[in-house]
C-alpha cells in the first residue's frame, strides 16, 4: 500500500475518442480508464455524454498535460478550478501531471520541457506542488517525462530529486516506466539504478507504453507495442512496489479497443497481479547522439501527453 493509501484498481487504459462507440456498446473487461484532462475540460454534447456514462461503470483517474508545475508564472488558478471541478464529477481516483516547465513570458512551447534539477528547482517546484494540492484538496501525483536534454547546472540525478520532491511537497509519483528507459539510453545512465532510487511507497500510478527507437536516440511516441526492454523494468518496478495501478498508454496509430486489451494483458502476466474485478457487459522529436547540455531557466505553461 502507498503512503497514502489510495487505492490500486488495477490495469487500465487511456479513454480515447476512437473507442467511445465499443466502449458503450460492449463495456469492455478493463479495469479502468484514465483520461487526459484537457480533452475534458468544459466539454458538451456528446463527450460530455459518455464521459459521465463511463464514470458511472468504471474508475477514472485524470493526466493533465498543462499544470506546468515548473513554470515560474503564477499558478493558473482558473485552469485548476476546472481540474478540481471535473475530479468532482468524475469522482476521479487522483490527479497527475508531469514535472516540467512549459513556455516562459506567456509564449507555450506546448512541449513538456525537462526542469533543472537543482536545489532551487525543488524548492520552486515543492512549493507549487503543496499550493496545487491544497487548491484541489487531494494528492497531486507527478510523472517523470522522457528528455532529450539535460542542463549544466544540474547537481541532483532525477531519481534523488523526484524522491527528495515526494517528501518535500508530500506529493504522490506517477512512475512512466517507458519514460525511465528512453532517458536512461538518451542520457546513458542505469534504468535499474533509477528505480532503486525511487520512494517506492510514493508510487501510486504506472505507465507503460511504446517508443521509436532511432539508433543513436529514442523517441517517445506512444504508437508502438510496449518493447521487452520497458516490460522487464516494469516487473521489477511492480515488485518494488509491492504491486500498482497501471495504465497503457498509446496515443497514436491507435489500436481497435480489443487489440489494445491484449497488450494490456501483458502487464497482468508481467505483475502477476489480477487487479480488480472488471465491469461486466450490460449486453452479455528527434534528439541528438548524446543529449546537449544547456544553460535556461524554466518558465511559463504548455500542452500535449
Amino acid at each position: 500500500m502507498n503512503t497514502f493509501g489510495l487505492p490500486n484498481p488495477g490495469l487500465g487504459l487511456g479513454l480515447r475518442s476512437q473507442h467511445y462507440a465499443h466502449i458503450l456498446q460492449h463495456w469492455p473487461s478493463v479495469d479502468w480508464f484514465e483520461i487526459i484532462t484537457e480533452n475534458f475540460i468544459d466539454i458538451h454534447g456528446w463527450p460530455a455524454y459518455v464521459l459521465d456514462a463511463v464514470a458511472e461503470r468504471y474508475p477514472l483517474a485524470m493526466h493533465g498535460v498543462s499544470l506546468a508545475i515548473g513554470n515560474t508564472a503564477p499558478l493558473d488558478l482558473d485552469y485548476l478550478r476546472k481540474v478540481k471541478s471535473l475530479a468532482a464529477r468524475t469522482r476521479a481516483l487522483w490527479v497527475s501531471d508531469h514535472l516540467c516547465w512549459t513556455g516562459f513570458a506567456g509564449h507555450n512551447t506546448h512541449d513538456l520541457l525537462p526542469m533543472p534539477l537543482t536545489d532551487e528547482t525543488l524548492r520552486h517546484v515543492a512549493a507549487r506542488v503543496r499550493q496545487v494540492q491544497d487548491f484541489l484538496e487531494r494528492p497531486l501525483l507527478l510523472e517523470n517525462p522522457s528528455s532529450y536534454l539535460s542542463y549544466a547546472a544540474d547537481t541532483w540525478t532525477e531519481w534523488d530529486f523526484l524522491r527528495e520532491l515526494a517528501v518535500e511537497a508530500d506529493c504522490a509519483l506517477l512512475l512512466d516506466v517507458n519514460n525511465i528507459h528512453v532517458s536512461a539510453f538518451n542520457h546513458d545512465f542505469d534504468p535499474w539504478r533509477y528505480l532503486a532510487g525511487l520512494p517506492h511507497d510514493r508510487v501510486v500510478q504506472m505507465h507503460v507504453a511504446g517508443h521509436t527507437h532511432c539508433g543513436t536516440h529514442i523517441i517517445d511516441t506512444h504508437d508502438q507495442p510496449v518493447t521487452s526492454a520497458v516490460w522487464e523494468l516494469y516487473r521489477e518496478a511492480q515488485r518494488l512496489c509491492q504491486g500498482c495501478a497501471t495504465v497503457l498508454e498509446w496515443d497514436s496509430g491507435i489500436p481497435s479497443f480489443p487489440a489494445l486489451q491484449q497488450e494490456l494483458l501483458k502487464a497482468q502476466r508481467q505483475s502477476g497481479a489480477a487487479g480488480t474485478p472488471a465491469p461486466q457487459s450490460v449486453s452479455d522529436s528527434m534528439a541528438l547522439p548524446h543529449p546537449p547540455v544547456i544553460d535556461v531557466i524554466p518558465g511559463d505553461r504548455y500542452g500535449l501527453a
